[in-house]
């Protein structure tokens, strides 16, 4: 009733009670094998991805898609350049922003930091820092008024809270008759911030654009920030941008600004899978084992086989479908309880840290304090078919072994 006659066999072999218990253990535990080894794979890539995605969102919050600067120190014509910029369809908002270094003192507290003069209402459009005060507001930020906002460890760093007056020590200097002296300013803390990123934390102080002109005496910004409608474009659509703009300018995507950064989350990534995947290639390679014990308990039933007209490439089937069924069996459960434990591993080490009472991931030690996840289906299909490969390449030389078994001797002492 079944045709052809080889997978009727090869299923039944799958799930009749053998005599050889411990051949059916050794099944199981080839299936479970399997099963935690994708699991593995889909949970651990899916964490990654997670924290590469968590990580990328934090520094380009805070990074531009895309920066043009000009061939000198300060952009000239900023106003003309940006709104030839935001003409482009694929361009959200433009920034302009002054850049430079100098020193933070309050209370004999030193601290050195990277100054960015900022325009609030154009800022806010292309990063995120708006929206990660945690005292203070973005937009008090007013020309004239020398506010600052800086980052949550720098303000622990110098002890100053909002409404301090710090001291900004710019790296130039002012030549007078008593002699060379500091240029430098007070700044009344009118905000703080806090990105999650040591870098941007610990060292960035944000001022009015207009009061770093008069501070640091430039007579324009250092460059633009772009924000981009696809920043997975951002290289091409920055250099379409610029191709239309009259004038010599450089432009300088995030791909090049954190190119070793990035390429090493992917190369972990890469590393990573790789290893877990010769975890699920052990357990693959179980079911050799299996079917091996297999073709020795079956030596009676396949010499009947033979006799009855079966020919080797048959008898390689019925033993290929069986590893098959036994290797889909465990890729199956493996994708399932992966995707489910993917989806749903924030909640779960939250409830183990809650039982326990412990912290896996301490918020004053890393900057991502959880476990984010972000399943990609198509890392999915690809661990699953790389494990049914490995199953079915398990398969084989079980299979051609029982295929050479010879009537007569496997007869002989029956």
């Amino acid at each position: 009733m079944f045709k052809p006659f080889e997978a009727f066999i090869g299923l039944r072999y799958v799930r009749a009670r053998r005599r050889n218990h411990f051949i059916s253990f050794i099944s199981l535990s080839s299936i479970l094998g399997v099963t935690l080894g994708v699991t593995a794979v889909i949970t651990v890539l899916s964490v990654m991805n997670g924290f590469e995605k968590e990580m990328t969102e934090r520094t380009l919050g805070m990074m531009s898609h895309a920066t043009v600067v000009g061939q000198g120190s300060v952009l000239k014509n900023w106003r003309m350049i940006a709104q030839e910029i935001e003409q482009h369809p694929d361009i959200e908002a433009v920034a302009p922003y002054f850049r430079t270094e100098g020193m933070l003192t309050f209370n004999k507290q030193v601290h050195g930091t990277v100054v960015r003069g900022v325009l609030p209402e154009k800022e806010s459009k292309v990063s995120v820092i708006a929206e990660k005060m945690i005292a203070g507001d973005f937009t008090s930020l007013q020309a004239g008024e020398f506010g600052i906002i800086i980052g949550k460890e720098l303000s622990r760093a110098l002890a100053a809270l909002t409404g301090d007056k710090v001291t900004l020590v710019a790296p130039q200097v002012n030549i007078t008759p008593a002699g060379i002296l500091p240029r430098l300013k007070r700044f009344t803390v009118v905000g703080i911030f806090e990105i999650g990123m040591h870098e941007f934390d610990s060292a960035l102080a944000l001022i009015h654009l207009e009061d770093a002109q008069k501070l640091f005496r430039v007579d324009g910004p250092t460059g633009l920030r772009l924000k981009t409608n696809d920043i997975m474009q951002a290289p091409a659509i920055s250099r379409d941008v610029m191709a239309g703009v009259p004038g010599r300018y450089a432009v300088v995507d995030w791909t090049q600004r954190h190119r070793n950064f990035f390429r090493a989350l992917k190369t972990e990534k890469i590393v990573m899978f790789i290893i877990l995947m010769l975890i699920v290639a052990v357990a693959a390679f179980n079911i050799v084992s299996t079917l091996v014990m297999v073709v020795v308990d079956k030596q009676a039933d396949i010499a009947v086989l033979r006799t009855m007209g079966a020919s080797p490439r048959s008898i390689m089937r019925i033993f290929i479908i069986q590893g098959t069924v036994i290797g889909f069996l465990g890729m199956l459960s493996g994708v399932i309880l992966g995707v489910w434990l993917a989806t749903n591993i924030g909640a779960i080490v939250k409830k183990v840290e809650d039982i326990f009472h412990i912290d896996v991931l301490p918020c004053d030690v890393y900057y991502v304090c959880d476990f984010p996840s972000d399943l990609h289906w198509n890392d999915v299909i690809g661990v699953s078919v790389i494990a049914f490969v490995l199953c079915l390449l398990a398969t084989l030389y079980p299979a051609w072994r029982a295929a050479r078994t010879q009537p007569a001797e496997a007869l002989r002492y029956e």
